[in-house]
């Protein structure tokens, strides 16, 4: 188990910057991901806490070790590829000792140490298999098995679940998250799936264009977004443009106009307030409106459902606006399923559930 420090870290590769000034702090024991668009630095940063890459500029620390410049073997990390990397003529035992065996650990040693290693992952007994003889599934667990047969300080994941079909994702995001709990790993797993990061991290870093556009933990960021880009990257999000008018009676609430009407909203942030005439952007998730009534909330969204998408444990509807604009709404449970029709019908959101974020 081991904290991590990165600090003011840059790396360009030619011209072309892809980390600018990144700092984070990641806790001991802590299951940490890194998530963002393809081309936003998370897996070279990834890289860089590897070894495998040096920056310009700044600073990487285990606990209190500078290993800025220490190479990759003598860091004690465990890295898990997004390809596996496992090798097709050794066999899934010899694929897992590789890495005590560079380490000439004693082979009596090694045979025990791969035996926990495979049992850990539920593959006890197949050290034998070649790897061709593997599901997808068990390649996985493999790699998985390789990376902790070491015992490292920290753990690195490069989308270890992007080759696997829906079901074993989920099985397999368990078991990970199973693993670094139980052992006090430090995790840090790179990832563009939302779910995957929602379900799984305790913390989590959105990366945009070489920086960090926000660190919190899921519901943090999911509920608070710092942005309109992390509020779309994060989850489905309606965004609407408005502008400020006012404090409103309500605490912490601000009344926006809007093209759809006066629209009653909370900041996203605590330490951020708006100025009344700023431009700002608001932000409605799916499944905060409701046909139903909301005691007390002045925010009504008159429409016509334009399309319906039946999706058993909730359907998704289409709500053209009045002024052209079109409303992503999620209702769960489903008791009555609305077709699209011309007559007009209205949604309702309660303040607290619409955010106000700041124009970047």
């Amino acid at each position: 188990m081991v904290s991590i420090s990165i600090q003011n870290l840059s790396k360009n590769f030619g011209n072309q910057p892809v980390l600018q000034g990144i700092s984070l702090e990641i806790r001991q024991g802590e299951l940490f991901f890194l998530l963002g668009p393809s081309g936003c630095g998370k897996t070279t940063l990834l890289r860089h806490l590897a070894g495998f890459y040096q920056p310009d500029s700044g600073h990487l620390f285990f606990d209190e070790e500078d290993v800025t410049r220490l190479p990759a073997h003598k860091r004690g990390t465990g890295m898990m590829f997004q390809s596996y990397a496992l090798w097709p003529h050794l066999n899934v035992a010899q694929n897992v000792a590789f890495g005590l065996e560079e380490r000439r650990r004693p082979q009596e040693e090694i045979k025990q140490r791969v035996e926990q290693a495979l049992e850990l992952v539920q593959l006890g007994g197949l050290g034998a298999r070649r790897i061709a003889q593997l599901s997808g599934g068990q390649q996985q667990r493999v790699a998985l098995a390789r990376a902790l047969v070491i015992r490292p300080r920290c753990l690195l994941l490069d989308e270890p679940l992007s080759n696997l079909d829906a079901k074993l994702r989920h099985e397999m995001r368990a078991e990970i998250r199973r693993l670094c709990k139980e052992f006090g790993l430090t995790g840090i797993y790179v990832t563009h799936d939302r779910d995957e990061a929602l379900s799984m991290a305790d913390r989590l870093a959105i990366m945009h264009d070489g920086q960090i556009a926000q660190v919190g933990t899921p519901e943090e960021v999911y509920r608070n977004p710092a942005s309109p880009m992390v509020a779309e990257f994060i989850g489905q999000a309606n965004l609407i443009q408005g502008t400020v008018t006012g404090p409103s009676p309500e605490d912490h609430a601000w009344d926006i106009e809007t093209s759809l009407g006066r629209v009653r909203a909370r900041p996203s942030q605590k330490n951020w307030q708006p100025t009344i005439g700023s431009h700002v952007t608001l932000c409605i998730r799916p499944e905060a409106f409701s046909f139903g009534p909301i005691i007390g909330s002045p925010n009504h969204f008159p429409g016509r459902i334009t399309d319906t998408t039946y999706l058993g444990a909730t359907v998704q509807y289409d709500l053209q606006m009045p002024d052209g604009l079109c409303l992503k709404i999620c209702e769960t449970n489903p008791r009555e399923i609305r077709q699209p029709s011309p007559t007009e019908t209205r949604v309702m959101a309660a303040p607290s559930d619409v955010v106000i974020l700041p124009q970047s």
